[in-house]
């Protein structure tokens, strides 16, 4: 082999490896552009924000598709994350290197209020608790990290669902079984509707004994670096240690905290 094959070969590698991090690239374009439309998205509105041929964006989202980080809606002519890219996106929340942070915002939180706080997420149609600390108190719910709830009986699953576009909130609200475990919960779709609209309009949310009588839960937002709300923080608490009435006026201790914990999501 002689010099100029070397340099020939040389050359070849570096615009294999130059062209396979472009593709890595486009890739990572194409699931932000996903997770930013916050609702399933069309072949076509995607070769819009992205700029990329229809033929490689097609081939793509096969690709993410058979891997689990897409899906196509029924119907097959739109697509939105898959299971594997949600399951990606919360192990980096509850991993990364400002979870400690923000678990010490909500430590700090229970120690001023003595009561139970969590941070929490809808995620497929469901309340998805990131992080939780428990107040020193033997009368408590203990609903660890992970847990998932039914969002139209808790406080924080009804605010997520306040903020979300109109499009998808009506979406997702004929799709909730609305089941009733007491009888505070909510169970008519039009009441409920009107309930997000007040929740929308005053910033905060309420669970009213709605989920497990004798508990109660008052959520405020917690917005990304765009205002987006993205989760929940709430404190929870047993009635007859603390009234509802009384949580509330603890709003905006809440309120700081899901300031403290917006600043660590920009």
């Amino acid at each position: 082999m002689n010099e100029l094959d070397t340099l020939d070969f040389g050359e070849t590698s570096k615009k294999d490896q130059g062209s396979e991090n472009s593709s890595m690239l486009r890739g990572i374009t194409i699931l932000e552009s996903l997770v930013g439309l916050r609702q399933p998205a069309s072949l076509a509105q995607l070769m819009q924000i992205t700029k990329m041929p229809k033929a490689s964006l097609h081939r793509t989202l096969a690709i993410f598709e058979e891997a689990g980080l897409v899906v196509r809606e029924p119907g097959g002519k739109t697509y939105a994350p898959g299971e594997r890219l949600s399951r990606l996106a919360i192990e980096a929340l509850c991993h990364d290197s400002v979870s400690a942070v923000r678990h010490g915002i909500l430590r700090k939180l229970v120690s001023d209020l003595k009561e139970t706080c969590n941070l929490a997420i809808l995620r497929r149609g469901e309340l998805f608790y990131l992080d939780r600390v428990e107040a020193n108190w033997p009368l408590r719910l203990h609903l660890p990290p992970g847990s998932v709830l039914p969002p139209h009986c808790s406080a924080s699953g009804k605010l997520l669902l306040a903020y979300k576009p109109e499009v998808e909130k009506k979406r997702l609200i004929e799709t909730l079984p609305l089941e009733q475990f007491t009888h505070r919960t909510i169970t008519d779709r039009n009441v409920l509707l009107s309930e997000l609209d007040r929740i929308a309009m005053n910033g905060y949310a309420v669970d009213n004994e709605e989920y497990v009588l004798g508990v109660s839960c008052v959520a405020v937002p917690v917005k990304d670096r765009d205002g987006e709300v993205v989760a929940a923080i709430a404190i929870h608490a047993a009635t007859a240690r603390l009234p509802l009435n009384q949580a509330m006026e603890y709003i905006p201790k809440l309120l700081l905290a899901a300031e403290q914990i917006s600043s660590t999501l920009h």
